[in-house]
């Protein structure tokens, strides 16, 4: 059985606890993705996403100058790279995500997977976590 280490993006960009929110806008505008890891090192302190400058930043009367620490969901779920790709999926499930970090044991970033790279392994069944992901909570 296939690892999230074998279908992972491992070459992950991230935002430092101490950037702002117009500096998590522009990288996700310049590198074309929907959230983005906060780390402190390397170390997953964070996830931050549009939706989260939407909803929690500018709906609130945030500015760009707001630390990304202010908005960024702290309780992330995370997977690891030894983990499955199924156990993986249920995780996605689960939590309704597309997107999940990869850590090592020591909670350091090593990756990223989302949905879409899981499907392109042949032998991954994406269909029902597509739609347990879907499904109105």
């Amino acid at each position: 059985m296939k690892t999230i280490a074998e279908v992972m993006t491992q070459d992950v960009e991230v935002l430092r606890p101490d950037e702002t929110l117009r500096d998590a806008a522009r990288a996700m505008a310049d590198l074309d993705v929907g959230s983005l890891p906060v780390c402190d090192g390397r170390r997953l302190i964070g996830m931050i996403t549009d939706r989260d400058i939407t909803i929690r930043a500018v709906a609130e009367g945030k500015g760009g100058e707001t630390p990304v620490t202010e908005i960024m969901t702290d309780d992330v779920i995370w997977c690891t790279d030894t983990d499955s790709i199924d156990e993986v999926l249920q995780q996605m499930a689960d939590a309704q995500i597309r997107r999940i970090p990869v850590v090592d044991d020591d909670r350091n970033l090593v990756g990223i997977v989302a949905l879409g790279d899981i499907a392109l392994e042949e032998e991954a069944d994406v269909d029902e976590t597509l739609r347990d992901i879907s499904m109105p909570s």
